[in-house]
């Protein structure tokens, strides 16, 4: 089972979320009530839903991570599963993705990216990116 697969089957158990195909039409999605959550596009590359105002309020930690990428003007993240402690990751991440969709989005007047990420991050693997 892939690190993704391990993720999906313990999101799926969670009352909040519901599983179906990717509005992107790569991979399964997992969505709320309200709005398509995570989107799982391969064994190791999950995007998720985070909301602006989200990934404002924890930028700093989530630039710091090499699990996650950004892109700017997107408020999706893709996190990059190598090990359980990214599953862990992505976890809580959906947790706090989960609380922020409660409240509807603020307008905040800039042209922002719509959709996730598939196709406009490229994930190298850690060892590749810290030169071993």
């Amino acid at each position: 089972m892939t690190l993704a697969q391990r993720a999906l089957e313990r999101l799926q158990a969670w009352p909040d979320l519901m599983v179906g195909p990717a509005s992107c039409g790569t991979g399964r999605a997992l969505r709320s009530v309200r709005d398509e959550i995570v989107h799982f596009h391969s064994a190791r590359d999950v995007d998720l839903h985070l909301t602006r105002r989200a990934i404002q309020r924890f930028h700093y930690d989530l630039a710091g991570s090499s699990a996650i990428h950004l892109l700017p003007g997107s408020c999706w993240v893709t996190v990059h599963l190598d090990c359980e402690a990214d599953v862990d990751l992505l976890l809580s991440l959906v947790s706090i993705a989960l609380k922020a969709h409660q409240t509807p989005p603020a307008d905040e007047g800039e042209p922002r990216l719509t959709g996730c990420n598939f196709h406009r991050v490229t994930v190298l693997p850690r060892d590749a990116v810290a030169g071993g």
